[in-house]
């Protein structure tokens, strides 16, 4: 049986080869594969037998069963026997020789058969080659190619064939006329040759050890000459390749003699053949091979061919087009591979070609990399242009550097000769590839250029000044392979460190732009950052080079051109000094004994301190500076170390804290002159004060084209001038700074003055002397001014000389001493600057007024400022209003009004005082300047982000220091009245400006009064009445603004009525709670807001104030922007309301006034005025103003639903109305039956107009939050009255003669509600338990859209649930009444009645509140009696509220088991319900129920239940296989530690359908057998079962199927073998599926159960017959991943056989 039973499986499958899809024959493949592995001669046997009987087969399927039986013989040669062996390779031979044509996929196929059974039975298959291989005729082109790669696959049983071999082939070669063949031959040749030569190589391990190299001498001679002679000339380009493949290895078998005659013709053959292959990787390989074999034999014809060989090697190389990412050329350096790769063995035969081999093994380790030279430069990226940049090119590039290192190691001289005067060729190609060629040569060659380094270091010359990218980056290769090899000690060396330093400093690109594919140029930044790593790892990892940089590279640190260079440089130097201070600790690192080009170590410091004033430039440099000078201090100077060593890992701290985007570079100068300072103050040196003071100064115009740090060191000159003690360096100094300055320069001219400034803190005469000599000098004796001096200059070139010399005196007064410049500040100070006033340049102007500014607050901040008088004043302040004026008004462009009103503020605290005409030109000025310019657009603030809020702080600024003078009501009436244009502007930037500074103002009022007297405040109605509509300003700033203001007025009449300052009023406090309100963009929000600041403001305003208030606001009722008016409006009502009793007889007329205003526009506060005058009728005339509007036109117009909310706003009538619209709707039945055609299947419901009218009514009149007692009062009836009115209106239509008014009144506006009767009623049951204070009801179903389900037919019983939920969370107060009037719906003739109120009922259960109401059993008893309506909706209700008992109240369902089992099961078996919903209702009752009944219960219907659920495990509705299979798991954790044999037996049958249905396509379906079958675990009383369904079937984790299936069914099998045959008879059920992925797991199943069992016991479990004929079907099976898994479950039934 088994060898017909493993040959039906395989005949099966073999005849599924021809199956459409890919993947599937892969799997038939590999079924086929696995039937191989367990009975390699069956399956041999019959896949040779199908290929034998099909000889119509498909070449493509006859391809794939030749692979698969290659396959199997790979890994089972050793169990062939030879009859098996025989006819394998017969067939393969058939099979490959069948037809003369080329078919490669199916031919090779075969060829591979051979080749693997020739592994071990080579004499059989060399035989049947052989027989192919006769004299005379040409064999077939894969018998060729076969005994080509058999020669590879088994080199020992090949290699004594090949003398007859060669002798039967050699001869056809001429024969061979297509070149198919002669490429075959070349094929057989090159392998042939590569086989004999390892073969030599290893002739310790040979069968036969005499095998010799001159045995093949002769046959390989002749074989050489047909291919060199006659085919190598060839028109076809594969075949001169085929050739030219096959020579490099022959030529390593040819008689040395022949090699030698040889090469004179052979090497130009091969280099010919660079001109005419675009790819030329195989030329050069050969090539190569051909070179190593003639330098292994000491050929000296190679000096003959020597010139012509490099110039075609020369040409062949690719220039290097590497990205600015390329590896860093550390590995330069020679290891331990190239040395041994580049070793040449002198002795000849098998030794020659075992060192090939290991030159071919190591090339293919270094060539898995490209950026890896496999001949020189290990770890090496060489790249190639991007056009070209393939795989065969890397290579080829590798096989030319091979030939340059055999052509290095024999003629050294001769390859230098030609290789370095092409450094000064013109084409830029050639110079690059000459320099990589150079620099493989300096690593791979280093013994034979030892030598040569003073020629080599010469000849660089000319490469040091090309300005090709490409080329410099050569170079800097170059140079870093000069360094691991010594040629930088050598004379010259320094030049090339020099040239890399060079190439540091270029500038670096922000944004490299890639090349394009016709551009041969690199950005600049690839050359700088090779560079940069080059200095770097050459100055740390390459020992030998430290006594050569160190002290070279400090010589770089000051020349400005090295700027760009300076990171790199400062971290290798801070390396070389580590090493330097490793070897000598505590001597000078910097030895100046002939090093005259060394900068000393002045320049050092100040050249560090300066870059590091931009410490995020150049990659770092400021913390690279840093750290050098940290290194540096002893050189610096000797006492630094303790001091520095403290505070610049401090300053290097700083800049880790902080990045380039958010550094403060104020702080960060500060910090550093603070350093500086420090520094100076340590060394207390004034020589060497006075020698680094002279060193900054002439370092000065080295950065003249970086003005930021040039503006620091002037900074750093003062700073050091300021520490030093010689008055005559300062004043030489100084003078200098003066005459050297380039005034053109704005940076440089506040650099300057910020020199004088800091120098004047210690040195304030002799500064001061010194500008006013400059101003007395020669330069100035013909002017007729002082400041006009510069005749012989242009006029603008003599503005900026005065402005910076105005700057410098601004500056002095800044930041000399206080005590001395008041002295100094009107005759040596002011009397300069006043002369200047009348220019019109604005750079100048700024410099007066900054300068000003500076002098100004320098005179204010002196302790005897209150003495001084400022006789110039008047004229000063007046300039500034003229700088003021002069600026344009509609735009800020420039500091000069800041500057200028900054300056007023000080003067005027200063004597003698402004009038008030003087004061108030100051306040108009001023304010016309600022208010009136217009905002920056987002986006365009031009790098001026702060100038418009500083402007602004400074007219803040000036006007209080002009209230402080005059604190009284009349002077901040004054200021009030000038800001009130800008209060009331239509601009909305113009108000928003004008209340802030009118709340800066009121704030410091309130701030600085003082009131001796109790004197009236008498001006507060009219203040309050401008500010308070400004609470409502479309402008959100504008609005909070107002709120401030309101709030000090109202705190300056407290302080007018006596309370302190410290006193706090509860009610005014309340306004600063409510500023957020004002926030909000809904208006309503928005105007609550304001009501509310306007009843704080009725409960503080003296009654006096009121009319005034109220005369303002109605004037604001006209006000341009329409949320003020607005706003107006609502302040008014609430002051009427508030405040009435003293306006009782004028309410009448007002609210008159209100109504009429009704018809005329419906603006709110006009609305609002008619709800109370309607609010007073009702009072009176209730029951007739209720009958009206309900006779009034549906739908309700916005004027009649004004009228409505008017009602709610007494407690008292809102009751009486509401229990009045309750009878209304309730009179009248809730809808008509009609039909709309007579042949209409169902009638239309339409509603009734009455309880449609008192629905809205109630909707409108609850609407209002006053309506909240009332609601409360009735909660119970209304909210019962109206959900069941939602009931009965779902699927309800209007009237047919309201659809026109109902669209109509889509137009009225958002007072108008819809008139959808159900919406309607949903409506007002929302307002209904928001007055009843049951927000979190509506907030909650609103949450889970439980409103929108309750309104339609589909979703109504789950939104009455959602409901009945929140109800029962959040108002179970209120349950016990409402659930009273729902009970007795029982009998309602309404279906839909009882359907609503039963799935309410029924969702209270599921909560414990009805047990804590003490309503449980009523509601039992109640839904208990329902199970028995004629409505199965009301059935399955009744089922699933008692089973919400589990939830509700867990601990009555022991008590209750029984009755709640019962209702379960007679739920599972009811017959009238044709969908089995109330089925499925009572499946999901039994789950909630299961864990919480007694066992005793539950053990009688236990097997009932498990039977009755069974036939849902495969329902096609996903609700009802979910729910019964996790209702299946319950029942078997019900069960944990007694369970039943009858029960077992169920547990057993679910086995196999719920792992088939984790594969299920509805997720809940999966989660639920996952939950099954961990509950299944513990019943089938197998521990390592058990524990995989805990591990692999955890809720929400992933589940990898096949793993877990092939667990499973071991252990099923290990510990269940007598379960095989029902699960997979279970199994086959499922082969007919309707989904995929199960049918896919059912065979899947089977093939797991069939590989884990014991064949031999279990065997007759299984019908064979049966399931083959099964999964042959599925074979067919439309899905092709069901085909796969029927293919592979065929491979393992093989267990059977």
């Amino acid at each position: 049986m088994t060898r017909s039973y493993v040959r039906k499986l395989s005949t099966i499958l073999l005849d599924a080869v021809t199956d459409k899809d890919p993947l599937v024959q892969e799997q038939v493949c590999s079924a086929l594969c696995t039937l191989g592995e367990s009975q390699p001669q069956e399956a041999l046997s019959a896949c040779e037998e199908h290929l034998r009987q099909n000889e119509k087969l498909a070449h493509p399927h006859r391809a794939m069963i030749l692979r698969a039986m290659q396959t199997v013989v790979s890994s089972h040669i050793s169990e062939l026997d030879k009859d098996m062996a025989r006819a394998v390779i017969l067939l393969a031979s058939s099979e490959m020789t069948k037809v003369k044509d080329l078919v490669c996929d199916w031919q090779q196929a075969a060829s591979d058969v051979l080749v693997a059974v020739g592994r071990r039975f080579i004499s059989m298959v060399m035989e049947e080659l052989l027989h192919g291989l006769q004299p005379g005729v040409l064999p077939h082109y894969f018998v060729v190619r076969t005994l080509a790669n058999l020669s590879v696959s088994n080199v020992f049983g090949t290699v004594p064939f090949l003398t007859s071999i060669l002798g039967t082939m050699l001869p056809m070669l001429a024969a061979a006329k297509h070149d198919t063949m002669r490429g075959v031959f070349c094929y057989a040749l090159q392998h042939f040759s590569e086989s004999t030569l390892e073969y030599l190589a290893n002739l310790d391990q040979a069968p036969d050890p005499t095998v010799r190299k001159d045995a093949f001498a002769s046959d390989i001679s002749s074989a050489y000459d047909i291919l060199f002679h006659q085919w190598l000339p060839s028109r076809e380009a594969k075949l001169r390749l085929a050739v030219v493949e096959a020579l490099g290895p022959i030529s390593h078998l040819l008689p040395s003699e022949k090699l030698e005659e040889q090469l004179p013709k052979l090497l130009p053959g091969i280099t010919t053949l660079y001109k005419k292959h675009a790819e030329t990787c195989h030329v050069s390989k050969s090539l190569g091979q051909i070179l190593e074999a003639a330098v292994s034999v000491g050929s000296r014809t190679l000096e003959v061919q020597l010139d012509s060989l490099l110039a075609a090697l020369h040409t062949q190389y690719p220039y290097e087009n590497e990205a600015s990412s390329a590896r860093t050329p550390v590995a330069d350096r020679p290891t331990q591979s190239s040395t041994l790769l580049h070793h040449r063995s002198h002795r000849q035969g098998t030794h020659t070609y075992r060192f090939h081999q290991q030159q071919k093994r190591a090339r293919k380790e270094l060539g898995g990399s490209l950026t890896k030279n496999a001949w020189g430069l290990p770890g090496e990226r060489i790249c190639v242009p991007v056009e070209s940049a393939s795989p065969l090119v890397v290579n080829n590039q590798k096989e030319v550097l091979r030939c340059f290192t055999e052509l290095a190691s024999c003629s050294p001289d001769r390859l230098l000769a030609f290789l370095l005067p092409k450094l000064d060729s013109g084409s830029e190609r050639t110079r690059v590839g000459t320099l990589q060629v150079l620099r493989h040569i300096i690593n791979s060659a280093a013994a034979q250029m030892e030598v040569k380094k003073p020629f080599i270091l010469s000849s660089m010359r000319v490469p040091l000044l090309d300005t090709s990218s490409k080329v410099k980056r050569a170079v800097v290769q170059v140079i870093s392979a000069m360094a691991h090899h010594g040629y930088l000690e050598q004379p010259g060396g320094e030049a090339m460190i020099e040239y890399v330093v060079q190439q540091c400093a270029l500038p670096p690109e922000t944004e490299p732009q890639k090349p394009g594919p016709d551009s041969e140029e690199l950005p600049t930044d690839s050359v700088r950052a090779i560079s940069v790593r080059t200095l770097y790892l050459v100055s740390t990892t390459v020992d030998r080079m430290s006594d050569v940089l160190w002290p070279h590279l400090l010589q770089f640190l000051t020349p400005v051109r090295y700027t760009g260079a300076l990171t790199p440089l400062c971290r290798s130097l801070v390396h070389l000094a580590g090493k330097r201070q490793e070897a000598g600790p505590g001597t000078l690192l910097i030895k100046y004994d002939g090093h005259v080009t060394l900068p000393s170590p002045y320049a050092i410091a100040t050249r560090l301190l300066a870059v590091s004033s931009n410490p995020y430039l150049g990659d770092g440099r400021g913390a690279a500076s840093l750290g050098l000078l940290n290194v540096l201090h002893r050189d610096i100077h000797p006492l630094l170390g303790r001091r520095w060593a403290t505070a610049i890992p401090l300053l290097l701290q700083y800049l880790d804290e902080h990045t380039e985007e958010n550094l403060s570079q104020k702080e960060w100068e500060e910090k550093l002159l603070v350093f500086l300072r420090d520094t100076l103050a340590v060394v207390s040196d004034n020589t060497w004060v006075c020698q680094l003071s002279l060193e900054m100064c002439k370092q000065l115009p080295c950065y003249n084209g970086t003005p930021q740090e040039k503006n620091f060191l002037y900074k750093c000159v003062g700073t050091t001038l300021g520490a030093a003690s010689s008055k005559d360096v300062v004043r030489k100094h100084l003078q200098e700074l003066l005459e050297s300055a380039r005034y053109q320069e704005e940076a440089e001219r506040e650099g300057l003055a910020c020199c004088f400034g800091i120098c004047a803190i210690s040195h304030l005469d002799d500064t001061l002397a010194q500008l006013e000599e400059f101003v007395r000098s020669d330069v100035f004796r013909k002017s007729i001014g002082i400041f006009n001096i510069f005749k012989d200059r242009s006029e603008n070139e003599v503005e900026k000389v005065k402005g910076t010399l105005i700057l410098c005196y601004g500056h002095v007064a800044a930041r000399a001493p206080r005590e001395l410049v008041l002295a100094r500040a009107e005759s040596d100070i002011l009397r300069n600057i006043f002369q200047c006033f009348s220019t019109k340049d604005p750079a100048l102007r700024l410099c007066l007024v900054q300068s000003v500014c500076m002098v100004c607050q320098a005179i204010c901040s002196s302790t005897q400022a209150s003495s001084f008088h400022f006789s110039r004043k008047v004229e000063l302040v007046a300039q500034m209003m003229e700088f003021i004026k002069a600026e344009p008004p509609d735009s800020l462009r420039s500091p000069i009004r800041k500057k200028a009103m900054l300056a007023c503020t000080y003067l005027v605290s200063l004597e003698p005082a402004l009038d008030e005409q003087e004061q108030a030109d100051m306040i108009h000025s001023c304010l016309h300047s600022v208010m009136a310019v217009l905002p920056e657009p987002e986006g365009e603030d031009g790098g001026q982000e702060s100038l418009y809020p500083d402007t602004m702080h400074a007219l803040e600024d000036l006007l209080t220091s002009l209230l402080r003078r005059n604190m009284t009501p009349h002077g901040l009436q004054m200021m009030v009245e000038h800001l009130s244009p800008w209060i009331k502007s239509p601009r909305g930037h113009e108000r928003m400006r004008a209340l802030g500074v009118s709340s800066c103002l009121l704030q410091s009022f309130l701030e600085h009064l003082h009131v001796s007297a109790l004197v009236p405040f008498h001006n507060l109605g009219l203040l309050v009445g401008l500010f308070s509509p400004r609470c409502a300003d479309l402008w959100p700033a504008t609005r909070r603004e107002a709120v401030s203001c309101v709030y000090s007025l109202l705190y300056l009449q407290l302080g007018y009525e006596g309370f302190s300052r410290d006193y706090r009023d509860d009610v005014a406090e309340r306004l600063l709670t409510l500023k957020d309100g004002l926030v909000h963009p809904d208006p309503a929000i928005l105007f609550h807001t304001c009501h509310s600041i306007a009843q704080i403001i009725a409960k503080r305003l003296p009654p006096d104030q009121l009319i005034s208030l109220l005369l303002t606001l109605f004037e604001s009722l006209g006000d341009p922007d329409k949320n003020c008016s607005r706003a107006a409006s609502v302040i008014i009502s609430c002051l009427l309301k508030e405040r009435g009793n003293l306006l009782l007889e004028k309410v009448p007329e007002i609210v008159s006034v209100l109504r009429s205003k009704l018809q005329e526009t419906p603006e709110e506060h006009v609305l609002r005025a008619a709800q109370h005058s309607v609010c007073l009728l009702a009072s009176q005339h209730c029951e007739a103003v209720v009958s009206s509007l309900l006779g009034s036109p549906l739908p309700f117009d916005s004027h009649t639903c004004t009228l409505w909310r008017a009602l709610a706003s007494e407690p008292g009538l809102t009751a009486q109305i509401l229990g009045l619209l309750l009878q209304k709707m309730s009179r009248d039945v809730p809808f008509k039956e009609s039909r709309a055609f007579l042949l209409s299947s169902s009638p239309d419901r339409v509603a009734t107009l009455l309880p449609l009218a008192a629905t809205c009514a109630l909707s409108e009149v609850m609407s209002v939050p006053a309506s909240a007692p009332a609601v409360l009062e009735l909660y119970p009836q209304l909210f019962v009255a109206l959900l069941l009115r939602v009931g009965c209106t779902l699927g309800v239509q209007l009237p047919r003669n309201l659809h026109a008014k109902e669209r109509r009144a889509t137009g009225l506006g958002p007072a108008s509600r819809s008139l959808e009767p159900c919406s309607s009623a949903v409506g007002a049951l929302q307002l209904t338990l928001v007055r009843g204070g049951s927000e979190e009801v509506v907030q909650r179903v609103e949450l889970e859209r439980g409103w929108e389900s309750l309104r339609t037919s589909v979703g109504h019983e789950e939104g009455v649930a959602r409901l009945a939920s929140a109800m029962a969370k959040f108002a179970g107060p209120r349950l016990p009444l409402v659930m009273k009037g729902l009970v007795c719906t029982h009998s309602s003739v309404y279906e839909i009645q009882r359907v609503t109120s039963t799935a309410f009922l029924a969702e209270l259960l599921s909560s414990n509140v009805v047990n804590d109401l003490m309503l449980l059993e009523s509601l039992l008893d109640n839904l208990t009696a329902r199970q028995k309506d004629a409505c199965a909706s009301v059935r399955r209700l009744a089922l699933r509220g008692l089973a919400n008992v589990a939830s509700g109240s867990p601990n009555k369902v022991r008590a209750r088991g029984p009755q709640l089992l019962t209702a379960m099961i007679g739920g599972l078996d009811d017959g009238d319900d044709p969908q089995s919903l109330v089925a499925l209702e009572a499946m999901a009752g039994l789950v909630k129920l299961l864990d919480l009944v007694e066992p005793g219960d539950l053990r009688p219907v236990l097997l009932h239940v498990a039977i009755r659920i069974r036939p849902f495990f495969d329902s096609e509705k996903m609700e009802f296989r979910s729910v019964s299979i996790r209702l299946f798991g319950h029942l078997n954790k019900a069960c944990h530690g007694d369970c039943e044999d009858v029960f077992l037996e169920q547990v057993v049958g679910g086995l196999a359908p719920l792992l088939l249905h984790l594969r299920d396509p509805q997720s809940s379906v999966a989660a639920a057998c996952k939950f099954a079958l961990r509950m299944c675990g513990p019943n089938l009383e197998c521990e390592e079962l058990a524990a995989a369904f805990q591990k692999h079937l955890q809720e929400g984790r992933g589940l990898h199927f096949g793993e877990f299936l092939n667990t499973t069914c071991k252990h099923l099998m290990c510990h269940f073998p007598d379960l095989l045959g029902r699960l997979v008879s279970t199994s086959l059920f499922y082969f007919k599926s309707s989904w995929e992925d199960v049918r896919a797991a059912a065979p899947m199943l089977t093939g797991f159960l069939v590989q884990h069992v014991e064949p031999e016991q279990h065997r007759p479990q299984v019908d064979l017959e049966h399931l083959t004929a099964a999964l042959q079907l599925l074979l067919k099976d439309p899905a092709p991943a069901v085909r796969m898994k029927a293919a592979e479950t065929l491979g393992r039934l093989v267990k059977f056989a």
